[in-house]
């Protein structure tokens, strides 16, 4: 065992006072936090707990907390903190326990199940941060996008890109921050997807929110409904848009058309999945790991989707049908 190891256990000691407990792991990241499922033994009861591990020369927690304090004053269903130890970065949290939104969607459950998260995320929107979150600007989307060109493109397919071809990528990111930054903007959790809802008792519980920032209406909704881990057919999807659409217009008294709507959600999904196709190659060739790779030719499907359905993308769409040799090789 390693010191760490021995350091996050003798705090739990500390912490709850009895060595009658076990500590296993409960989910891997794609960072460098660790989570361990915390079970306290009892004389009459067995109380479990999260354990989050955040080495802080890797990890700043100040986001975490920041952010779980401003969600769980509005009754955002986020775990609770009940101790901290910012020297090591360990951290003890409420159990929303094992199941993952991911593990129960089907064709006979995703409707209902997705208009639960849909609810939530209206909820999430309409908390004021109050001015204390960091802007989801031009610059940071930017750089996410730049992941997809050093990552995918350069590292993953060894590719040099043309001057040609570097030019329609510039243009792709002009259109695509242009598209972020005109919507109206709220808080964004930035990664609320499948695997990062839990189905609990009540209301879904909602987990890695530390990058929340301010920014498009439609990121996470983007993140929810086009999601990198399971895909839908587009016609459940435009109905889960206009669900959204039609309880967040009641709630908030304000009017978007469904064609401007669904072209802002779509060029929004476009910017997420160059960020996300990028970060997939990064935990495999910084971080080793390989399973994220698995769901590139998913994410990749989407981009060429929207490529061909509006006409602003079509050369990004040559672009990319240019790189589909290397890709097919390159899964």
């Amino acid at each position: 065992m390693s010191s760490r190891n021995d350091e996050l256990i003798q705090w739990l000691i500390e912490i709850i006072e009895t060595k009658q407990f076990t500590l296993n792991p409960a989910s891997e990241d794609a960072s460098f936090r660790s989570y361990f499922r915390l079970k306290v033994k009892s004389e009459n009861s067995h109380k479990s707990f999260i354990v989050m591990d955040a080495p802080p020369e890797h990890e700043d927690c100040a986001p975490f907390i920041h952010v779980q304090k401003l969600l769980f004053s509005q009754q955002i269903n986020v775990p609770e903190i009940f101790a901290f130890n910012p020297d090591k970065g360990f951290m003890l949290l409420s159990d929303f326990g094992s199941t993952l939104l991911l593990d129960e969607l089907a064709e006979n459950t995703a409707d209902e199940l997705y208009r639960k998260a849909i609810n939530e995320l209206i909820a999430l929107q309409a908390v004021d941060d109050k001015g204390t979150l960091p802007l989801y600007d031009a610059k940071s989307l930017l750089t996410e996008m730049e992941l997809f060109t050093d990552w995918f493109i350069g590292k993953h397919l060894a590719h040099e890109l043309s001057q040609s071809q570097q030019k329609v990528l510039k243009q792709t990111h002009a259109l695509l921050i242009d598209n972020a930054t005109s919507q109206p903007q709220v808080l964004v959790h930035r990664d609320f997807h499948s695997r990062n809802i839990m189905l609990t008792d009540n209301q879904p519980g909602i987990i890695d929110f530390q990058d929340a920032v301010v920014g498009p209406i439609t990121y996470d909704l983007a993140s929810l409904l086009k999601d990198c881990y399971v895909s839908w057919p587009s016609e459940s999807v435009n109905q889960w848009v206009k669900y959204y659409l039609t309880q967040y217009q009641q709630k908030h008294q304000i009017n978007h058309s469904f064609d401007q709507f669904i072209r802002w959600f779509d060029l929004m999904a476009a910017q997420r999945h160059l960020k996300a196709i990028g970060i997939f190659c990064r935990l495999y060739y910084r971080d080793g790991k390989k399973q994220f790779l698995y769901d590139i030719p998913r994410t990749m499907k989407y981009l060429i989707t929207t490529c061909d359905k509006y006409h602003e993308l079509a050369d990004f769409g040559v672009l990319l049908a240019e790189l589909q040799p290397s890709i097919i090789n390159n899964p």
